[in-house]
């Protein structure tokens, strides 16, 4: 239930609140246009920019064209006014990125380390988000906290991360990853994390599912500017989808799941684990290469057939192979509608609009709507 002002104060913050929204939303915007477009007194848009100027959160950019009369001065967000910090971890990588109000990343770096469940690592982690900041030079006062993108379940209080994906982590206490870092942190699901992004890049209240196709398979079901997550926090698990029953053994001790199939290892596994190469090699015209990626589609169709199928709305393709399939599309589109029993089309299945680092984006964005939504 959406809350509704019930004081004085709630009534400020709720005005305020829809104020720093629309110009947000609409750079440029006007003092005027914002009496008019929100229905508010001119004083209290006068008083409410007041105080977001004071918080450092808008200012004044230039003055509009003359429609008669004085011209009015267009505001806008400074988007670097907070900024928030988002990690990656997967089982041989630590990606970081620092992100900026608009969800644009102002600087990232990407290392090759194997995950470990021990205190050794999460100090590594902490001195790499230490170096990257120092390097930024964003306000370190400016940086809300962290968000930690994780490839499996994390408890409802956030203080386990259970996975069998990670070698030694079956069950690892967060607080290791917080206490490093050194700032507040919250933690979400990789493909959780992935699914935030996107729709943060999406329309308001576009309905979609987001499937993440890096090196396990996973997803997110994006409804009404929220995220579905099940009875179990589970909804999403799309890796584990039986495409071949008795098929290829997956990760989960189970055989034949989606998993097994579309991961992303599945394909650079044939170029020494460089996924880039495999789509060179491809593009190279390589006969073995072809033959793998049309089993890979094949596959994929399935899944996508039975998403459209379930939630009847768009399936977004991302995570690694995601960032490779927008000059592949038509292809997997084809296969789609060739299965698809009713509208013989695969045009909703659609690439990612963040090929890289969509998971820490995701993960970091989680501060940044907190902060907006409480201004």
């Amino acid at each position: 239930m959406r809350h509704m002002p019930t004081n004085s104060i709630d009534v400020k913050r709720a005005n305020r609140n829809r104020i720093f929204r629309y110009i947000y939303d609409n750079p440029g915007s006007s003092r005027p246009e914002l009496v008019q477009r929100l229905e508010m007194s001119l004083p209290t848009v006068m008083q409410n920019v007041k105080s977001l100027f004071e918080q450092g959160l808008v200012k004044e950019d230039g003055n509009l064209d003359s429609t008669g009369g004085r011209k009015a001065v267009a505001l806008t967000c400074v988007k670097e006014a907070r900024t928030s910090i988002g990690v990656e971890i997967t089982r041989n990588h630590i990606g970081v990125v620092i992100i900026n109000m608009d969800g644009a990343v102002l600087q990232g770096v990407r290392h090759r380390i194997p995950f470990s469940p021990d205190e050794c690592y999460a100090a590594t982690l902490g001195a790499i988000v230490d170096d990257l900041v120092a390097s930024s030079g964003v306000d370190p006062d400016a940086i809300l906290g962290a968000g930690v993108s994780l490839p499996g379940f994390i408890s409802a209080d956030g203080s386990v991360f259970r996975t069998t994906i990670l070698p030694g982590s079956l069950h690892y206490p967060t607080h290791l990853l917080g206490d490093a870092i050194g700032r507040p942190t919250v933690y979400v699901n990789d493909a959780n994390a992935a699914g935030i992004a996107e729709m943060w890049d999406s329309p308001p209240g576009q309905r979609f599912v987001y499937l993440s196709l890096s090196n396990s398979v996973g997803g997110a079901i994006v409804s009404n500017g929220g995220m579905e997550i099940g009875d179990n926090e589970r909804a999403g698990e799309f890796g584990h989808i039986t495409v071949e029953y008795g098929g290829n053994p997956c990760y989960c001790g189970q055989r034949g799941c989606l998993n097994a199939y579309c991961s992303a290892s599945i394909l650079a596994d044939r170029t020494g684990g460089n996924l880039g190469q495999f789509f060179e090699t491809l593009q190279a015209g390589d006969t073995d290469a072809q033959a793998a990626w049309n089993r890979y589609l094949d596959y994929l169709a399935r899944a996508v057939n039975v998403l459209r199928m379930v939630f009847d709305c768009e399936v977004v393709l991302g995570g690694y192979v995601g960032a490779y399939m927008e000059s592949h599309i038509d292809g997997l589109r084809q296969r789609v509608a060739e299965l698809d029993s009713h509208e013989k089309s695969g045009a909703y299945a659609r690439v990612c609009t963040r090929h890289t680092e969509a998971s820490a984006v995701g993960a970091a964005l989680v501060h940044i709507e907190n902060f907006i939504r409480n201004i």
